[in-house]
């Protein structure tokens, strides 16, 4: 009888565990796309956006990738006067970008940032290696991901 009993569990543990190794993921929708890089400039010495306060003009942003001197698509937002840089073309693909974020052909600071693409448990999602802002001062609001660029 125990011989019996430990067959049938040692059976029983084999169909349970013994599944295709493959990943099924029919039924499964899990996608995450990647954060936004989000940008308020504002004055280093009064934090007051320099958007809201005329002196800068959204018309006058540029942002430019380094490697290849292409123009990168990207969003102001002026709702409520909150005035910001949004880019959301990082992050679609494992990539390294090092993009220029400039005024009237000024670079104000550039953005270098190493993303890549994952796939696990079904789910895609970016993860970030490395992030680094260069050429200016800033605080990060780790609430709503906004980088706030201090400008002099």
């Amino acid at each position: 009888m125990r011989k019996a009993l430990i067959f049938l569990v040692f059976v029983f543990a084999t169909t349970t565990w013994s599944c295709d190794t493959q990943d099924n993921c029919d039924g499964i929708d899990c996608f995450t796309p990647p954060a936004p890089f989000v940008f308020e400039l504002v004055d280093k010495s009064t934090g007051e956006n320099l958007f809201t306060s005329g002196v800068f003009s959204p018309e006058d942003i540029n942002i430019v990738n380094i490697d290849d001197h292409s123009n990168v698509e990207f969003q102001f937002i002026d709702e409520n006067d909150f005035n910001i840089i949004a880019i959301h073309s990082i992050g679609w693909k494992t990539q390294t970008v090092t993009y220029s974020i400039e005024i009237s052909s000024e670079s104000l600071f550039t953005l270098f940032v190493d993303a890549e693409r994952l796939s696990e448990n079904c789910c895609a999602f970016t993860r970030y290696n490395e992030i680094e802002i260069d050429g200016s001062e800033f605080e990060l609001n780790e609430l709503d991901g906004v980088y706030k660029i201090l400008v002099e």
